[in-house]
């Protein structure tokens, strides 16, 4: 799908389907009668009901799973806010493609398949502290890119990216969208020492004021601050809540990445679960911002979609249990 505007993005962002009431009702009153103290399978109970609800089925499926990958390269990358070089971007890429990155090893783990989609990596995009870092078409190239890269007939949609420099920027965009300086939001990233999380967050501080005027908008917050990967995981996000598929967010940067769809529309995020809280450090104070509780707490920082992927198992065994368990009345188990 090919967004010419960003008034035609904005009306898509407002105009979302809430998913099926009377599917999430029959998952709910099924787990009711399942052979177990009502609730005592605790956040379980509630991962087959959200897909029940997603998906418009009481009984939910996990034969395609998707993790789509976006690759992208920032200029802000030369402000050394990265302890590696901005080439790395493109080096990933191509060990993706060769099956070498812990990503292949995860999605295959759990049974699910792998898209990964490089967005220009040789051209960087602009240095947000000096211009925006994607003008209006580029922004909207992207987030095309990232709805079209979107199956429908996918069951579950697990998003995440590679980009040198992105911890950065994902810092930006939620300070932008959040309030706060870039020392409240950054992290090590890929293990930047004290003088590099200093050159992070003074890049950050430069963005947010040579951005000023546009922080009450999150579409342009994020084209003038964000990345093409950001933006193409927007897009993913927003074309998966289109065609009511579930999805499952990565860590900072794709949290970030699709944070201004919660804030352009109300509940826009209710198709999506934090997979895990990851260990850089501003993702706990944007889950908390999103009220998104994650699934899973492993101390990863990987990004690539790897705390997504480890979360497919969780709702593997949630719909196992929902599909597998006898009734009190098939098992003759007497209720309370």
């Amino acid at each position: 799908m090919s967004v010419s505007s960003l008034s035609e993005l904005r009306a898509l962002c407002t105009d979302l389907p809430a998913g099926s009431e009377a599917a999430e009702h029959e998952a709910r009153a099924r787990q009711d009668m399942l052979t177990k103290p009502q609730g005592s399978l605790g956040r379980l109970e509630e991962l087959a009901i959200w897909l029940s609800r997603w998906q418009g089925t009481a009984r939910p499926e996990l034969d395609k799973v998707s993790v789509l990958v976006f690759a992208g390269s920032h200029g802000v990358t030369a402000r050394g806010v990265s302890a590696f070089p901005a080439e790395v971007t493109a080096q990933m890429v191509a060990n993706f493609a060769n099956g070498g990155a812990a990503i292949n090893q995860l999605a295959r783990s759990v049974g699910a398949t792998l898209k990964v989609v490089p967005l220009d990596v040789e051209r960087p995009t602009a240095d947000f502290t000096l211009a925006p870092a994607m003008d209006e078409r580029e922004f909207l190239q992207a987030v095309s890119a990232g709805m079209d890269a979107v199956e429908p007939d996918t069951q579950v949609l697990c998003l995440g990216e590679m980009g040198i420099g992105n911890t950065t920027v994902a810092a930006a965009v939620a300070a932008a969208l959040f309030g706060g300086d870039g020392a409240s939001w950054v992290g090590r990233g890929t293990g930047v020492d004290d003088e590099g999380l200093q050159r992070k967050a003074g890049a950050v501080d430069d963005g947010l004021a040579r951005h000023a005027g546009i922080l009450g908008d999150p579409l342009m917050v994020l084209a003038s601050l964000g990345g093409r990967e950001l933006a193409a995981m927007f897009g993913a996000s927003l074309q998966a809540r289109r065609n009511n598929i579930p999805v499952l967010l990565d860590g900072f940067v794709s949290t970030a990445a699709c944070a201004p769809l919660a804030q352009l529309a109300p509940n826009g995020l209710a198709h999506a679960k934090a997979a895990h809280a990851s260990a850089e450090a501003g993702h706990r104070r944007l889950l908390d911002a999103l009220d998104l509780k994650p699934l899973l707490d492993f101390q990863m920082r990987l990004g690539e979609a790897s705390g997504a992927c480890l979360a497919v198992g969780l709702l593997r065994s949630a719909l196992a249990c929902h599909d597998g368990m006898a009734s009190f009345a098939e098992a003759g188990v007497s209720e309370k």
